[in-house]
């Protein structure tokens, strides 16, 4: 099930990407000469920021399954060697 939820959320986090490079195919958003129409720059928005939520997504889903490293925790402080008297 885990496995079905990591595919799904890349495949949802690419296909908005998708449609960024449909939007710059199509002239609404141009690189150069810099240039955009107002419904070009807020789809592209759009479509940015549903496509991070979902590969941030399946980045946790990843990391949470062992297919990515965790972070290790920080080490544990050192204690004090005792003096030696």
């Amino acid at each position: 099930m885990r496995l079905m939820i990591l595919v799904l959320s890349l495949v949802l986090g690419i296909v908005p990407l998708l449609g960024v490079g449909w939007i710059l195919a199509n002239g609404m958003l141009t690189l150069w000469p810099p240039a955009a129409t107002v419904d070009g720059l807020f789809m592209t928005l759009i479509l940015l920021m549903l496509s991070a939520c979902f590969l941030l997504n399946a980045y946790w889903e990843a990391r949470d399954q062992g297919l990515l490293p965790k972070k290790s925790a920080a080490a544990p402080a050192k204690t004090p060697a005792a003096k030696a008297s």
